[in-house]
């Protein structure tokens, strides 16, 4: 029987402790990974193309494309995106 293993332990073995400069580069592509992977879903699950999200929202194709690969969002283009898909974003302070 394996021995468990904490996920914070694996994250510190692969990416640095908390707060150190790997850690935070690999939380901000994980967000930027997964707001990209919300966006990517929704659009599915509604049949509408890259080409008519960036036209819904004011954009080129190949912008929703890189949005979609994870490449870093910019707050309030996620928020446009989120409206034109029907998301609502909800911030709460920890």
């Amino acid at each position: 029987m394996s021995k468990a293993v904490k996920a914070e332990d694996l994250l510190s073995q692969r990416f640095g402790k908390k707060g150190s400069k790997e850690r935070e580069e690999f939380k901000e592509e994980a967000f930027s990974y997964y707001f990209g992977e919300i966006i990517k879903n929704r659009r599915k699950e509604l049949h509408i193309s890259q080409e008519k999200l960036a036209e819904m929202v004011g954009k080129k194709r190949p912008y929703i494309s890189r949005i979609e690969n994870g490449e870093d969002i910019r707050l309030s283009n996620f928020a446009l995106l989120a409206h034109a898909l029907g998301l609502s974003i909800q911030l709460k302070a920890e």
